[in-house]
């Protein structure tokens, strides 16, 4: 295969620089040096591949973030990760649609979803699932002190016709309300909104972005319908993952990073170790770093949890 041929390749052009240092012929190093520099850069080509090549990868994607226990503190958290993430795909290209918010009690949001669409969306964004970490002094505190919040997020594909996923009238639960957050004049008005529960995985979805409960409905139906996909291929992956004695921690209810404003800065990746001292641009969306090693570590083999700093 390819990655046999590029190996033979670098195998051979290694000889022939030796075989030029041996003879004094510089112009065989150089060309050699040159080749393998090629080499290189197709091995980076093929590795992306490789992080890319789920069944899902290539689909646009949503995602789902909810505030944790903590008030006002973690609803404001919840609302810097939805700034963090849209940031983020703003700066690769994709475009960012709001498909519901819940506003927080003060400040901040109690939950929102995303959709973000664009080529390998799902694919970079699938190892963001888990609980997310805040250390920070607060700002709704009036003694400053230091306080620990979490927000979760959930990332799953947007999938077409072309995904069967079947679901019964009988297991679901279908509530319309009146919509709230970011909509407009008129979108408190009518009961537009939309929520889904399936019954036997409590998989709960909810779509408040158009003023039309049918299009509301049809979206939520196919948000629903691509967290049963997303488990499915999860479920998939951890028996594989059993096979090979690697029990993935990129997944629901996992904590896997931590942001440290105070007493220190740090945002630490408690699957893969990386870690950046700017969580000021991590949180503006830098988030490229993290991406890549959680992948990496995805498809080679996830590395055991780093224990936290804090």
């Amino acid at each position: 295969n390819l990655c046999n041929a590029v190996d033979q390749e670098l195998s051979d052009n290694i000889e022939l620089i030796e075989m030029g240092e041996m003879e004094g012929a510089e112009d065989i190093i150089l060309e050699a040096e040159t080749t393998i520099q090629g080499l290189t850069e197709k091995a980076g080509e093929l590795e992306f591949q490789t992080l890319l090549s789920g069944e899902a990868d290539a689909n646009d994607s949503y995602l789902e973030i909810h505030s944790g226990a903590g008030g006002t503190e973690s609803q404001d958290w919840a609302n810097m990760l939805l700034r963090m993430y849209s940031r983020w795909a703003g700066a690769h290209g994709y475009k960012v649609d709001l498909i519901e918010q819940h506003n927080g009690d003060e400040a901040g949001i109690k939950s929102a979803t995303i959709r973000v669409t664009g080529e390998n969306a799902y694919g970079w964004l699938k190892t963001e699932s888990g609980v997310h970490r805040l250390v920070r002094i607060s700002p709704y505190d009036s003694n400053a002190r230091r306080h620990t919040s979490f927000a979760s997020v959930w990332v799953f594909p947007v999938i077409d016709d072309n995904f069967e996923v079947d679901v019964e009238d009988k297991d679901l639960r279908i509530d319309t309300y009146r919509a709230s957050g970011a909509g407009g004049q008129h979108v408190n008005t009518t009961d537009s909104a939309v929520r889904i529960t399936h019954i036997p995985t409590n998989i709960v979805v909810q779509c408040q972005n158009d003023r039309s409960q049918h299009k509301n409905r049809a979206t939520a139906m196919n948000m629903l319908k691509a967290r049963l996909y997303e488990a499915e291929l999860q479920r998939r992956e951890d028996a594989a993952n059993e096979t090979h004695n690697s029990k993935s921690d990129i997944g629901w209810g996992h904590q896997i990073r931590s942001y440290v404003l105070q007493p220190y800065q740090m945002v630490k990746d408690m699957r893969t170790g990386v870690e950046s001292g700017q969580p000021d641009k991590v949180l503006d969306g830098d988030i490229d770093l993290f991406l890549n090693a959680a992948l990496a570590a995805r498809v080679h083999g996830s590395s055991d949890s780093v224990e936290d700093l804090t």
